[in-house]
């Protein structure tokens, strides 16, 4: 799949290296990202970027999108600031458009209700059952998980804080940048350093 426009939620405090592989490789591939906030207002990432959302959440449409990536912010988890971020991902989930969590805002995800009844991974288990959510049956001890949905349900990927090279394996197979042989050799590349990958990427 080529094409797509991908929606990459930002927001202040947000995690700017988490969703970076995945962005990078995604553009690389012949998608669009485009960065969408509570607002157009800049917002100033956790690593004191500065960034300007190119469209408000508001006109954010799951049928424009291919794939809706939240990173981890510092706010998920110091009041509701990012609750609409959560509430939009239902919105996608229900239209079976894919969203992608990854550290704090798997915790969004879990008290929107999101985790309740599907296969995720975060931080840690108890990270989420702090959230009070009911879905701690169907935690995963991975580095990343994907639930791939159904009819009029979106695919689902969660992660925790120190894998975004996982975090973005998952994305980058759910929209087919890389059949499975050579998503294998790209997360050998760059997560494990094995150089040997690389040669198995470009044949």
């Amino acid at each position: 799949m080529t094409g797509t426009t991908v929606h990459l939620a930002v927001y202040d405090t947000f995690a700017d290296w988490e969703p970076g592989f995945a962005t990078a490789h995604l553009t690389q591939h012949g998608h669009s990202v485009r960065t969408v906030g509570l607002t157009t207002a800049p917002v100033t990432s956790m690593g004191g970027m500065r960034v300007q959302p190119g469209l408000a959440l508001d006109s954010l449409d799951p049928t424009d999108s291919g794939l809706l990536i939240l990173p981890g912010a510092a706010l998920w988890d110091t009041g509701d600031t990012l609750a609409p971020f959560a509430r939009a991902a239902r919105s996608f989930l229900e239209a079976g458009v894919p969203v992608a969590a990854i550290c704090g805002a798997t915790a969004g995800l879990a008290r929107e209700g999101l985790l309740d009844d599907r296969p995720h991974t975060s931080a840690v288990s108890f990270y989420l059952a702090a959230t009070g959510y009911a879905g701690g049956a169907h935690y995963v001890e991975a580095d990343a998980v994907t639930d791939a949905g159904g009819p009029a349900r979106g695919a689902l990927v969660t992660a925790g804080p120190t894998e975004p090279v996982a975090f973005a394996r998952e994305i980058l197979g759910l929209l087919g940048v890389y059949e499975p042989k050579k998503l294998d050799a790209w997360y050998r590349l760059f997560h494990d350093s094995d150089a040997s990958a690389y040669e198995e990427l470009q044949a």
